[in-house]
This record gives structure tokens, C-alpha cells and sequence, in this order.
């Protein structure tokens, strides 16, 4: 195939598609896991003084919405620039649970969900990204993400242990995401710690967290973009992603 066909194929798909933004914009008011700060920045250098202007940031490698890295968990395990260009785009499976969640704020995720899912569209292909779509981006603020009880503890949804298995030994998925900040439900790692990060780490596959607008997303036949910098041994960062999506 000639350059001049993937030009074509482009203007074809940028026309004819509906691009989807996942990550929410980084400031300091974007939510992120409540153990870490807030974003500062200050400006380096200005026009008025040096005919340029540019910043300083201070920032958590996992802040807003973000990848992680297996090494995030696991010593010794892949690091953000071990990942080849190719293993950051992959077909886009969103098991939409959101009423689900909406009913119960401590929802987990279990493999009777992917089976239901599985049912109405078809087996999840190999190396896909699954996406946990809970519409928990809609709270919009870190403090109704949190979503704290009269006790101060954190009710939010997430993934269970088992359903994870099930996607990596017999569906050989390629990376998972979800819009909360974390992979487990808040009572399971105020109980247990964070078993399922830890499991889905374990296995080498990095993971997208406090994706956003996956209700703009069909639940098969999207692209997702997984973009982050190729920083040396990093356990993760700020990541873009976006999908593209038939219309």
C-alpha cells in the first residue's frame, strides 16, 4: 500500500467517523485518586521578558486520566517505554454497566457481565481493550467521585478479580480501562487492598484509569488510542486517548 493511499484512508476516516475524546483535561481541578496531589504549575519563562513562554508542571505520573504501567505494581515488570506504538491501539469492547452502577455505587464487575455482554454482541476478540463504562465520569468533581459516606469511606465501582481472569486466560485481552480512579471498588481495597490492579499489572498489560465520554462510544466495532510519552522505567503518566468510532 502506497503513502498516498493511507492519505486517503485518513481524510476518509476523519469525514465518514466520529472521533471520541476518553481523557478528561489536566488542571488542577481534574479528579484523580484521592492519596495524590493536585497539579501546580508556574510559568519558566515569559513573552515579556525572554519572546517565549513556557512552564514548569508538578505532577503525579498517575494523574488524571492515565496509564499504568505493570511495573506501577509489580517490581521488575514492563515500564511505560517498553511498549511498542502498536500495543497502544486496539479494538474497543465497552461493557456498558451503568445502570448497574447506577442502582449501586459498590458494583463490581464479574464474569456473568462479559458473558451477558458476549451474548448480545459476540465473543471479545483477542489483544482488545475492554472498557468498563460505569458513566462515573459524569459526577464530574473529585469530591463526587469519591463519593464519600457519613464514615468518610469511598463508594465507587470497579472490577472483580475473577472477571479479570476470565479476560486475560481466555480471552487474551490486550489492556482494560474504567472511569473511576481505581481498578478495584473502594470497599474491596479498604478491605483487601488493591487485588485486582495488582492481578491485571501482574500479567504485563498496562491499564488506561478515569477514562470519560465511553457513552459516546458503541459497545464493539471502535478503535481506542492509547497515547503516553516513551519515558525511561516510568510506571505511568498522563495519558490522551480518544476512539474512533463508526457513526
Amino acid at each position: 500500500m502506497s503513502n498516498l493511499n493511507l492519505w486517503e484512508d485518513l481524510n476518509k476516516l476523519k469525514k465518514t467517523c466520529k472521533w471520541v475524546d476518553l481523557s478528561h483535561e489536566v488542571s488542577p481541578e481534574t479528579p484523580h485518586w484521592f492519596g495524590f496531589p493536585s497539579v501546580k504549575s508556574s510559568v519558566l519563562y515569559d513573552f515579556e521578558k525572554d519572546g517565549f513562554r513556557a512552564h514548569t508542571y508538578k505532577i503525579v505520573s498517575q494523574y488524571g486520566t492515565h496509564v499504568d504501567a505493570p511495573v506501577h505494581f509489580v517490581k521488575g515488570e514492563r515500564s511505560l517505554d517498553t511498549f511498542k506504538p502498536d500495543d497502544m491501539v486496539m479494538p474497543l469492547c465497552v461493557l456498558d454497566l451503568s445502570k448497574e452502577v447506577a442502582q449501586n455505587p459498590d458494583f463490581t464487575v464479574t464474569v456473568d457481565d462479559i458473558l451477558a455482554w458476549e451474548e448480545k454482541n459476540g465473543k471479545i476478540p483477542e489483544g482488545a481493550f475492554v472498557a468498563f463504562r460505569s458513566d462515573w465520569h459524569k459526577k464530574g468533581t473529585q469530591e463526587a467521585m469519591e463519593n464519600k459516606d457519613e464514615n468518610g469511606a469511598n463508594h465507587y465501582p470497579g472490577w472483580g478479580v475473577p472477571a479479570l481472569e476470565f479476560l486475560v486466560n481466555e480471552r487474551n485481552i490486550g489492556a482494560i480501562g474504567h472511569e473511576a480512579a481505581d481498578t478495584d471498588p473502594a470497599i474491596v481495597s479498604a478491605e483487601k487492598g488493591m487485588v485486582a490492579e495488582y492481578y491485571i499489572l501482574s500479567t504485563g498489560r498496562f491499564q488506561i484509569e478515569l477514562l470519560r465520554n465511553l457513552d459516546e462510544c458503541p459497545e464493539t466495532g471502535a478503535i481506542i488510542f492509547c497515547t503516553f510519552p516513551k519515558v525511561k522505567d516510568a510506571t505511568g503518566f498522563t495519558a490522551r486517548c480518544f476512539a474512533l468510532c463508526p457513526r
